[in-house]
């Protein structure tokens, strides 16, 4: 799938897009799919710098510009601060996929209001302030655009020990649909992927235990875990124009197990 912006249509030139997260994982192969659809990327990541720029290194391996900018997303003004710098780099943002989380296994009674910050500055707070600012640069900039962001089949169904992590996510489902009403005047579409049980390097050693791994694939249907590359199309569906009339939406990328 090839993505170009309207004023390109026919060329070559480039949209230009901030992933978040994009070091491993689903934001990784969300990178490299982009580029590969012909996206130049910026490349948010908190801390691994290694492994940012072997993905900023797989992106100029597909002939796309690539650029490893480096942020804590839990800190206040990081979020603007992120998107001015991968909207310098470029001149244009057209794409953001909001992809960056953090996930901390704790029982209820058992959650501090350290590890609830973290994860809700991460995933709720961050992802907020990431929409504001790309929207700002979408309508001075270029005159619209795209926006993911990277849910989760938490935000809809409890699970046990999740509790922080499933409020956290529940507010980007709303998120989504507050700012999809919002800026659809400007001609900016806001969407969500919800990935369900997905094989990356945080749960690759938790699936390989054959009992969790029977329980954690017990109600999908396709009877495998997804892979990063999985949500990365439905990412790359939704940034690109054959979604033009798609806003608002969630795309369950679960192997159906939220049909059960």
């Amino acid at each position: 799938m090839v993505i170009q912006g309207p004023e390109s249509a026919g060329s070559a030139t480039s949209r230009a897009a901030l992933v978040t997260g994009a070091s491993r994982g689903i934001g990784r192969a969300t990178a490299i799919a982009l580029a590969e659809a012909g996206v130049a990327v910026a490349v948010g990541y908190r801390q691994d710098d290694a492994a940012a720029a072997e993905t900023v290194a797989a992106i100029r391996d597909v002939g796309r510009a690539a650029v490893a900018l480096r942020e804590d997303l839990s800190a206040p003004g990081a979020p603007a601060r992120l998107v001015s710098r991968a909207f310098e780099q470029f001149g244009r943002l057209d794409i953001l996929v909001a992809n960056a989380g953090v996930l901390m296994a704790q029982p209820l009674l058992e959650t501090t209001i350290e590890s609830y910050d973290l994860q809700n500055n991460t995933n709720a707070r961050a992802v907020f302030f990431l929409v504001q600012a790309a929207a700002r640069h979408m309508i001075d900039g270029s005159g619209g655009g795209s926006i993911v962001l990277i849910s989760s089949d938490a935000a809809v169904k409890p699970f046990r020990g999740l509790g922080a992590y499933c409020i956290s996510k529940a507010a980007v489902n709303m998120l989504a649909r507050v700012a999809a009403a919002e800026l659809g005047e400007y001609g900016i579409r806001v969407n969500v992927v919800a990935p369900g049980t997905t094989e990356t390097d945080m749960n690759r050693e938790l699936l390989a235990d054959p009992a969790t791994r029977e329980e954690l694939l017990r109600s999908v249907v396709l009877g495998r875990p997804g892979s990063p590359l999985d949500v990365a199309r439905a990412v790359c569906y939704l940034a690109s124009d054959a979604a033009s009339f798609v806003t608002g939406a969630s795309i369950a990328v679960d192997g159906g197990s939220s049909a059960m």
